[in-house]
């Protein structure tokens, strides 16, 4: 008779350890409200860049593209703290960027507030160099080249601003050989070309 009324002792506290456990596990994994994002990118190829990127621009993932394209992930992003994010691929001539706010399990994305940023292409042939960009909201564009004499030095600076495409050509001296820098300047990002006449 012990032997019955201790089994059921051990039983009625295994029974409460296993019930509180229990009334746990809802808060411990909420799998079902959780739901991953799915992106989906047409057109990609192999070399490009996606970034996910805090609001003061810290980049808390990066991935090179693999395969040229169709790109397809999933992402939890209710493990980020609340706040502004965006994802930022990095095509050859545009960056996109697709912002998204996270608040707790709910993740939501701006899409009204997606953008492109369009990058200056530099080309260099013999003592030619020409920008080309595209400038849709007529954002403005900081141009310096230098020149490297054994330490880089500015031979020429300029601001572009007003106009949707902007085509700059500028004639470096032929007798002037040797590397050169340009450094263009637009929506808060710098973009630096290395070359050679």
């Amino acid at each position: 008779m012990k032997t019955s009324i201790k089994n059921k002792l051990v039983l009625v506290a295994m029974l409460g350890t296993i019930t509180s456990y229990a009334n746990l596990m809802p808060a411990l994994s909420s799998s079902e409200d959780i739901k991953p994002i799915m992106l989906t990118l047409d057109n990609v190829r192999e070399g490009q860049r996606l970034l996910i990127k805090s609001d003061n621009g810290t980049i808390l993932y990066r991935e090179s593209i693999d395969k040229t394209g169709f790109y397809k992930k999933e992402f939890d992003l209710t493990s980020l703290p609340n706040g502004n994010y965006f994802f930022e691929f990095d095509k050859d001539y545009e960056i996109k960027i697709i912002p998204f706010e996270v608040k707790g399990t709910i993740v939501t994305f701006n899409k009204d507030e997606s953008r492109s940023i369009f990058k200056p292409v530099v080309t260099a042939k013999d003592n030619v160099v020409t920008i080309d960009k595209l400038a849709l909201n007529n954002e403005p564009m900081e141009i310096e080249i230098f020149f490297d004499s054994g330490a880089y030095e500015l031979i020429h600076s300029e601001e572009v601003s007003g106009i949707q495409t902007i085509q700059k050509a500028y004639k470096l001296l032929e007798k002037v050989t040797g590397n050169y820098k340009i450094v263009c300047k637009t929506e808060g990002r710098v973009f630096v070309t290395y070359f050679k006449v």
